[in-house]
Formats: C-alpha cells, structure tokens, sequence
C-alpha cells in the first residue's frame, strides 16, 4: 500500500471543498438568473397585454371628438324637423324637402349605431348622474323625486363611455 502524504491530502480536500463551495455558487446563480428569466417573461407579457388593449381602446374611441361634434348636427337637424308645422308637412310643395331631412336623420342614426354610438335613456328613469345633467326640478304628484320627466336634449354613449350626458328636467316634491 502506498501512503500519500498529509499534506496533499489536505491539499485535495481543500481544493475539494472550494470546488465545492463554487459549485453552490453557480448553482446559486443559475437559480437566480432562471428566476430574472421568468420575471422578464412575465413582464414582457404584461406589457404586450397592456399595449394591446391600449390599442383597442384608441381603435374603439377614436372617433370620440368628432362623434361630439356630430351630435350638434344631428340635433340642429331634429329641431329643423320637429319646427315644420302640421300643415306644411302635408303641403305638396314640402313634402320631399321633409322626406329628405327626415332620410338624413334616419341615416345619421344608421353611421351612430355602426359606430357604437346609442342614445343614453332617460324619460322615466332615476335620476343618473353618470349619464344624464340635471337642468331643471319641476314639481309633480305623480313621480317620484329624483325621477327624469323630461329630455331637453338627448344624451349619447360611445361603446361603453358617456359621450355627453342627457340634459334633463327632474321630479321634485310639489310645493
């Protein structure tokens, strides 16, 4: 049997141990890095996540600016219509120029609703001020306080946001 000598040996369980010591080390640090990895990954997702819905969202709301601007046409338009007298209606001379405007808001209508754009209800309902503006109380017996009696102008949704609220006469208690 050969001896080695105790001074290698020491050597050998020395440089054994550092080996084994670098070892954890690296392990140490692949765990680490792994775990970076997942947290860059998921984070990527996020924002991917993100920035697709925020691309949705400018597609779906992009018309919003000029969607208001086109309501004010649509309703110079309704007045227009509602201002005809009766008689002049059934006047032969009228008709086509009613029938005409009278097309033009229903074509209106048809480019809102392609367009997501609905008319927000209002007559009959409570009070919400999330979709309709108050502008005046007016005294009734017969509904309820808090309750919409009247539509002074109409209120409009785009999608799933308010638009511009619907200007209403609300029920107060009768004096």
């Amino acid at each position: 049997m050969r001896c080695v000598p105790e001074d290698l040996l020491d050597k050998n369980a020395e440089t054994a141990d550092r080996r084994a010591e670098e070892l954890a080390r690296l392990r140490e640090e692949l765990d680490t890095a792994k775990q970076d990895v997942l947290y860059a990954r998921a984070e990527t997702q996020n924002v991917r996540r993100r920035l697709e819905k925020d691309v949705a969202d400018t597609r779906a709301y992009a018309a919003t600016g000029f969607a208001r601007d086109i309501l004010s046409v649509s309703d110079n338009l309704s007045r227009a219509l509602s201002a005809i007298p009766a008689e002049l209606r059934e006047d032969e001379k009228m008709k086509n120029l009613v029938a005409g405007i009278e097309a033009t808001g229903r074509e209106i209508e048809k480019v809102f609703a392609s367009h997501g754009i609905s008319r927000v209800a209002a007559v009959g309902l409570p009070l919400d001020p999330n979709q309709h503006q108050a502008m005046i109380e007016l005294p009734s017996g017969d509904a309820e306080p808090g309750t919409v009696l009247q539509e002074l102008q109409a209120g409009y949704m785009i999608k799933d946001r308010l638009l511009r609220p619907a200007m209403v006469a609300v029920a107060k208690k009768p004096d």
